[in-house]
């Protein structure tokens, strides 16, 4: 059981269900975290519109909203995740926190690479409903490998980043791997993969969470972590289809 209990996202962890199983009629169920995450997709998108309109006219203005967005939604995700009970409140801010963000920076990638946005966008959504669809049908299987193997590159993935971040502050930079050669390309279509791929394990630990019998409120810490992920796929998508703009 604890093999299935495991995911790569740092919110859907081996104790996020555990002991939480209640009454019937009170419990976590797919269409109510289907239907959650539906709500919290929407708040991010209103969100984003804002900042989007407010940083195409008055930049000045936007700015201090994302370094809000930026810290406001790291709190609010690290709380979220060690009060899994405050989910119903911190799930909707966290995605109006993220919205904040996610516009600033699409309005201004989309001013340079127009139209990058609805593509990012559209592959973001096309990539979860295609998952979604092979996942449900089976044709994708969570097995321990497939689950390890994830989970490790995410892992190195994340460890990677924060390497460079602090190495950039030494004068070290991966010019390679940042821009927008041939080894940058690979290296962002490697990450992307793997982000999709942790929409598979999300799919299955909800999954196993509704099944387990958790309570209402995890519907939107189930939302709140499929949407961790989604940011995670979307920003990668828009950092990808800048680097192949890039090169034309």
């Amino acid at each position: 059981m604890a093999n299935l209990m495991r995911t790569s996202n740092p919110t859907l962890n081996d104790n996020t269900f555990r002991g939480e199983g209640i009454a019937l009629g009170e419990q976590m169920t797919l269409t109510g975290t289907v239907n959650k995450t539906g709500l919290l997709v929407l708040l991010a998108m209103g969100s984003a519109a804002w900042t989007w309109n407010l940083t195409s006219h008055s930049p000045e203005q936007a700015y201090p909203l994302v370094i809000l967005g930026v810290i406001g939604g790291l709190v609010v995700a690290v709380a979220t995740v060690f009060k899994k009970s405050w989910a119903p409140i911190t799930a909707p801010l966290y995605a109006l926190l993220e919205g904040l963000v996610l516009g600033c920076v699409s309005e201004i990638l989309n001013r340079i690479y127009p139209g990058i946005a609805i593509q990012a966008v559209t592959l973001t959504f096309g990539t979860l409903l295609g998952l979604l669809v092979l996942y449900r049908a089976r044709i994708i299987r969570v097995t321990d490998k497939f689950r390890l193997g994830v989970v490790a590159a995410t892992a190195g993935i994340a460890f990677f980043y924060l390497l460079t971040f602090i190495l950039s502050f030494f004068g070290i930079h991966f010019s390679a791997v940042y821009g927008s050669g041939l080894i940058g390309i690979g290296f962002s279509i490697f990450v992307v993969i793997i982000a999709a791929l942790n929409l598979v394990l999300d799919f299955d630990f909800i999954e196993t969470g509704a099944a387990s019998g958790a309570p209402k409120y995890m519907e939107w810490y189930g939302g709140f972590a499929l949407l961790v992920t989604l940011v995670w796929l979307y920003l990668e998508i828009l950092r990808l289809l800048a680097k192949m703009r890039d090169r034309r």
